[in-house]
């Protein structure tokens, strides 16, 4: 039987078998999940907003809830300075995501949402928060995902950050550290 080639849309120099998601290198960018309350205070929006301006320079993939709070200040940030803003929403209306999302894609979910964004992401980038962060936050270091924190949840297994560009940096050098699509349960 002749080789078909590969798939519509499939690299054509990958290797046989390669899992078209993994990440090589500068073949694929990081992607990392900004989360955080939807009520936040002027300063952590403000730190949001330079954090996903930061990440979009650097060629990150933003990922969020694609709502208000956090999730629209980080949007902003990456949407104004170039960047990809994939917004995974609890409804089931892509006009409901924030005016600074890219591509949005609703769930249908409500909150199970969380552990999509978590799947989604190299690592995660907490902002504040609430009981919806801390969700996200345990789903994260319980799949293995490193999680960054500025000025949130103090608990193990979150590398705390004193400064937005420091949360940036350590993220971007978690994300490229991270193998994508491994759960270290596995």
């Amino acid at each position: 039987m002749a080789d078909p080639g590969p798939a519509p849309g499939a690299d054509p120099t990958a290797a046989p078998g390669a899992d078209p998601t993994a990440r090589d290198g500068a073949a694929s960018p990081p992607y990392v999940a900004v989360v955080g309350a939807s009520r936040p205070t002027a300063a952590q929006a403000q730190a949001a907003e330079t954090i996903g301006s930061q990440l979009a320079l650097a060629g990150a993939i933003v990922i969020n809830g694609g709502g208000s709070g956090i999730m629209a200040a980080a949007s902003k940030g990456a949407a104004q300075a170039g960047g990809t803003v994939v917004g995974i929403l609890p409804g089931t209306d892509r006009a409901a995501a924030n005016e600074w999302v890219g591509i949005a894609l609703p769930t249908g979910l409500g909150e199970l949402r969380n552990g999509l964004i978590v799947r989604a992401a190299d690592v995660v980038l907490a902002v504040g928060g609430a009981y919806g962060t801390l969700s996200e936050v345990a789903l994260a270091l319980a799949t293995g995902v490193p999680v960054i924190g500025y000025d949130t949840w103090t608990i193990p297994g979150i590398e705390l950050a004193a400064s937005p560009d420091l949360a940036v940096t350590m993220a971007l050098e978690r994300a490229s550290a991270a193998p994508a699509g491994v759960d270290s349960r596995d």
